[in-house]
Parts: C-alpha cells; structure tokens; sequence
C-alpha cells in the first residue's frame, strides 16, 4: 500500500475534467471528495454548473460518487440528493477503507477509478493507499482560515512535484 501525498494529476477546478479526460485515463468511477472540491463548505446544495457537469459524466457513462469525511450525514445527504448520486459517508480518510467500500458499491475495480479532492493530508493519501489515481483540484472559496492557509502553503511543494512529473510525461 503506498503512502504517497503526491497527486497524479492537478485541475483548477472539476470542471476540467471532462468525459473525453476520464475516457483517456480509462475511468469508469469518479469518486469524489465534496467540501471544498465540488463545492465551498459553505454551499448546502447544488449549483447548477456542478449538477450540469454531472449530467454530462452520466450521460457519457460515467458514475461518480461522493466519499466524504463529514461527521453529519446531514450535509451530504442533501447535497448529494440534489445531485441524484450516491455517497460513502464516515469515509475515514486518510484510511482507503471508505473508498475501497464505495469502489465495491460501484462495481468497479481500481484501475478504471479516480479520486477527486482538495487535500493531501486525507484525498490524495487515501487514493494513493487505496491504489487509484489521485486528481487534486484548487479548493473552491480558497483558503479561508489562517489554517488553511498554512494548509495550502505545505501542499505547494508536493504540487510542484506532481506538476514536473506530468511534464516529464508529456
């Protein structure tokens, strides 16, 4: 099981990542972290360029799911029911047990599965240690908190690398 807090591959937001990209990297499942990735904390329901882009990732036969830490399973409920998509709450992340469980809900196998969230310390540790690709995005509404702050000034460097490996790749 590789502990790694490096990300396969950086996005500004989700949006960039298109059916054409998932079809690409041969994805089947788009797991996805929710606060701060899909939507600001602050955000209690769907807007509706994220359920848009959903839509064209069913539409092309892709299924996503949320795989969230949140204690409550008051927020990703909603959120998720506004979205008509599944979610493996009480995901326990940085532990890949919460997105083995949603790969198995799902069907699907870890090579055609991608993790999509805003944190090293939880997302992309999770994805490393659960064997599938880790995409990372910008946190949409930024840092807010002085914690967060110092948060997104220690994933730099391990953005960095992530950012020359894809180079080298190109």
């Amino acid at each position: 099981m590789p502990v790694s807090l490096i990300p396969s591959r950086l996005f500004r937001r989700y949006d960039e990542i298109t059916p054409e990209v998932l079809r690409r990297a041969g994805i089947t499942l788009l797991l996805s972290d929710l606060d701060f990735t899909l939507a600001p904390k602050s955000c209690r329901t769907p807007d509706q360029a994220l359920r848009d882009w959903i839509a064209s990732l069913a539409a092309e036969g892709i299924q996503v799911m949320i795989v969230s830490n949140n204690r409550s399973g008051e927020r990703v409920t909603e959120f998720c029911s506004g979205l008509g998509i599944p979610f493996q709450g009480h995901a326990g992340k940085p532990s890949p047990k919460g997105l083995l469980a949603a790969m198995e809900r799902a069907g699907a196998s870890r090579v055609h599965t991608a993790m999509l969230g805003d944190k090293l310390l939880t997302d992309m540790l999770a994805a490393n240690r659960a064997g599938v690709l880790a995409w990372m995005v910008e946190p949409l509404g930024g840092a807010v908190t002085v914690w967060q702050k110092i948060l997104h000034a220690l994933q730099e460097p391990f953005k960095a690398v992530c950012r020359r490996r894809n180079r080298k790749d190109a």
